[in-house]
């Protein structure tokens, strides 16, 4: 009887693995490989959610280095992370590289892009050049769209990148942007951004470079609905990296996600520093992709 039981723990492990193979083989770098599938109900789930920054991988130091970008996001082990100013065959200063397709290989995690920006190739026949934000993770992304986001005049055009992700049957809704240079875009976007969370059901994040610090009045928007992880921590500050003296970088929950910690990592990869939270998802009923 003993070993009838070990052998039905081995197939079922096998058959979990080979599952989980079948996934990353069939999903990597895909935002949307599953349709109408039916899940179980979510266990609790600890989860490390990072915004970044990146500069387009140019660091404090002037240099260019993915790889640099790359170990501070492996090192602090998040499974999931919002990227400001990344790029996409965007010029010399990017080697002209896909950024966010690099990242999501190097670090083995599926990913989504969002183009705030895209122009034409320099020369006929090349990727078109693309800057904006993208989401990497280690669990799947069900599905995201890029919304574009209201700008006053000859501004650069912002956006708030949304992402469904299935953290293991707990459905979380992922949003990612980086915001405006003036208080009166912000507080546009702000609101915009609150009212294009509001049409999911569910837990979501919220993060990302917003250029506005706590006490900013276009932020009371988003204390109003959500959760700020370092309400408690007013001291961390974000940028610059090399001398942070503001806090313009943020991750922002729903009520219903609990926060373990949150930390911001030291690091000069870029010219702002990464923030981190451990956050705690539970979905208490089955869930269907593709119905809130």
């Amino acid at each position: 009887m003993v070993r009838a039981r070990s052998r039905k723990r081995w197939i079922r492990k096998t058959l979990s693995l080979v599952t989980a193979v079948l996934v990353l083989l069939l999903g990597l770098g895909n935002s949307a490989f599953a349709q109408e599938t039916r899940f179980e109900n979510g266990n609790p789930m600890n989860v490390e959610v990072m915004s970044f920054n990146i500069h387009h991988a140019v660091g404090e130091d002037n240099v260019l280095d993915l790889e640099r970008i790359a170990k501070t996001i492996e090192e602090s082990g998040t499974d999931i992370v919002g990227l400001q100013e990344v790029d996409n065959h965007w010029s010399s200063r990017s080697d002209f590289q896909d950024q966010a397709k690099w990242l999501a290989e190097r670090l083995g995690m599926f990913y989504t892009y969002g183009a705030n920006l895209d122009f034409e190739p320099l020369n006929d026949g090349d990727e078109r050049r693309q800057y904006g934000t993208a989401i990497l993770s280690k669990y799947p992304i069900i599905n995201s769209q890029n919304h574009p986001l209201t700008k006053i005049g000859n501004t650069e055009q912002r956006g708030l990148l949304e992402a469904t992700i299935n953290v293991k049957g707990n459905h979380l809704h992922f949003y990612n942007t980086h915001l405006a240079l003036t208080s009166a875009e912000r507080e546009i976007q702000i609101r915009e951004i609150v009212e294009i969370a509001s049409q999911s059901e569910g837990s979501k994040v919220i993060l990302g470079d917003l250029n506005a610090t706590p006490e900013s009045n276009e932020m009371k928007s988003m204390y109003a609905n959500y959760v700020d992880v370092f309400a408690n921590q007013p001291a961390a500050y974000t940028y610059s990296a090399e001398n942070p003296t503001r806090r313009i970088d943020y991750i922002f929950t729903s009520s219903d996600i609990e926060t373990v910690n949150a930390e911001v990592i030291q690091s000069l990869a870029s010219d702002h520093l990464p923030i981190t939270a451990e956050i705690v998802l539970d979905r208490e009923q089955p869930y269907f992709n593709g119905s809130k």
